[in-house]
């Protein structure tokens, strides 16, 4: 399971890789996407992104372009898949919260059915 920083960074790489197999980013691509709210400096973001590659997401390869650090950034499998493992994940919340609202409507009505019984 990813850690709110590594969630919002492989967002991030996925959507600048735009259904593609890898791209070509620099580190300040990565931080304009990220929200605003969020300060990740340079140095915490190759800590994330080394940990995502380490988790299997990505391929990593640090560059040098005219001077700017650059990642040369190619998706695996996970990579591919994150998308739809965070809205499977979204849809297991919206259940279980679904799942509790029932159990609370029919816990309410059960203790109405006795109170009119006794």
């Amino acid at each position: 399971m990813l850690s709110k920083y590594e969630n919002e960074v492989m967002s991030a790489v996925y959507s600048l890789c735009d259904g593609t197999d890898g791209c070509l980013v620099s580190p300040i691509d990565i931080l304009s996407i990220l929200p605003a709210k969020r300060k990740i400096s340079q140095e915490k973001l190759d800590d994330i992104l080394n940990a995502l590659k380490c988790d299997g997401y990505f391929d990593l390869i640090p560059s040098e372009r005219k001077g700017e650090k650059m990642y040369v950034i190619s998706l695996k499998e996970s990579g591919f898949a994150y998308k739809r493992t965070a809205k499977q994940k979204q849809r297991d919340i919206t259940f279980k919260i679904f799942l509790a609202f029932v159990g609370a409507l029919a816990t309410f009505i059960f203790g109405l059915i006795l109170k009119a019984i006794f």
